[in-house]
């Protein structure tokens, strides 16, 4: 049987106290629904639907690049059964029916796979063993099969005491699964239809009803407040990080250790702590990062140092580099091998060659450096003219002294030089040495204000 997923995203997400809507709110750098897109994908469905409530158009605005999600509307909210009865007239006749939460990002691929293949025959549910089941639903059995889902609301005390909850995933045969919904009464504490109530209703009519126990209970774990947000990011983050020990990297201390997206990593790398990983980040072999420092889309090569809270983001530095301590590498720069950008040093868009050095307090915007070349402290590319951007192109060997102003458009040749404090504003020919400074008057006599008379 073909597969299609079911995905309930309607819900208010009152007790987030938010504007956003709930499954929006980001888990290690992706939206809780992303996560459940992303593992539902992996089962390669036929069709996801995704539906969704009050914060509908919110949700798909999020998502609307993503192709694949018909989405589904649920108005008014009446329950899990209810969001799941909304889809079923969308789903083909013949397929295997996948159910999962927008808010329950961590499900792994293994467990709903073996929920899917065994829901051929009948029906199928993801369960966990949790020693606090406070706000779960409780699983049913006698001797030992499963009959029923009770929720915490309508349980008794006795029914309270079990352990086993439900995770609330499950997967069946479409028509069954519309059959036993048809049947689903809004009987109960909170006056909805609950998906759960299915269960009962498939053993009552001796449905086959199995099981499927996740491999870690907090997999199963959902998000209703921002508590559990934290939770569930501090699971994330251990599982990468030691993802990351498993592959050869050394974390000074791994439970201060952020990515938030896909981090790739060679032998022998040291990563300090607080450093944050966003988006997708490539490191070479024997990367050393320093404490705090915020790398995003980069791809860092061999033999690089990264010194102490460096901002790199949207760059690609070449092998034996070293940067930081207190850089910034904004979106555009790439540098050759064996460059060093120095502290408070900033570049955009700047190809900096082989064996050149800016060590402090430079900027290098919409720049081309050659090799070898010597940026001084406090020289700066002037860009910007206020309306458009311009480049400045420093040719090999060139020596550019403190405090140069460079007003782009410029071309420095190579091999030549700029004088401290000078501000260039035409091409400098190769082997030139080129000054731009006001001429210096020493004044005689001069009386400072603290020494004057008053009037």
């Amino acid at each position: 049987m073909a597969l299609e997923a079911v995905v309930l995203a309607a819900g208010e997400g009152k007790r987030m106290h938010s504007r956003l809507a709930k499954v929006l709110h980001p888990l290690a750098g992706k939206p809780l629904l992303g996560h459940v897109l992303d593992v539902a994908d992996s089962l390669n469905p036929r069709h996801v639907h995704v539906v969704v409530g009050e914060h509908g158009d919110e949700v798909k605005a999020h998502f609307q690049g993503r192709s694949g999600i018909s989405w589904v509307s649920q108005t008014p909210r009446l329950g899990t059964g209810h969001a799941v009865a909304q889809a079923l007239p969308a789903i083909a006749d013949d397929a295997t029916v996948l159910v999962l939460l927008g808010d329950a990002p961590l499900i792994d691929k293994e467990t709903l796979g073996a929920c899917v293949r065994h829901a051929a025959s009948g029906i199928a549910l993801v369960t966990a063993k949790q020693p606090c089941p406070e706000g779960f639903g409780r699983v049913l059995r006698v001797d030992g099969k499963v009959v029923g889902i009770v929720e915490e609301k309508d349980a008794s005390a006795e029914q309270r005491a079990i352990t086993e909850i439900n995770a609330g995933l499950l997967a069946a045969p479409k028509p069954l699964l519309a059959e036993l919904l048809a049947n689903v009464s809004p009987a109960n504490a909170q006056g909805e239809y609950y998906l759960t109530d299915v269960i009962a209703l498939a053993a009552e009519r001796g449905c086959d009803i199995e099981s499927f126990p996740v491999p870690d209970p907090d997999l199963a774990l959902g998000v209703n407040d921002r508590a559990q947000l934290a939770r569930l990011e501090r699971y994330c983050q251990r599982q990468q990080a030691e993802a990351l020990m498993a592959a050869g990297v050394t974390l000074m201390d791994p439970a201060r250790l952020d990515i938030r997206g896909k981090v790739t990593a060679g032998l022998d790398c040291t990563i300090d702590v607080n450093v944050i990983f966003e988006g997708e980040v490539v490191l070479g072999d024997n990367v050393t990062i320093g404490p705090g420092c915020v790398i995003r889309d980069a791809k860092i090569g061999d033999d690089v140092e990264i010194r102490a809270m460096t901002s790199i983001d949207g760059a690609t530095l070449g092998a034996g580099c070293r940067v930081g301590p207190y850089a910034r590498l904004r979106p555009g720069t790439e540098l050759a091998a064996d460059v060093h950008i120095g502290n408070f040093v900033e570049t955009k868009k700047a190809q900096i060659g082989a064996g050149a050095k800016a060590n402090h307090l430079a900027y290098l915007g919409d720049a081309t450096v050659g090799g070898e070349s010597n940026i001084g402290a406090g020289a700066i590319t002037c860009n910007y003219d206020g309306v458009e951007k311009h480049r400045t192109e420093i040719g090999t060997g060139v020596f550019v002294g403190t405090n140069a102003t460079l007003v782009a458009p410029l071309t420095i040749e190579d091999d030549a030089y700029v004088g401290a404090g000078s501000t260039i504003t035409k091409t400098v020919g190769r082997e030139d040495l080129a000054i731009g400074r006001g001429r210096q008057r020493n004044v005689q006599g001069w009386t400072p204000p603290a020494k004057r008379s008053p009037k």
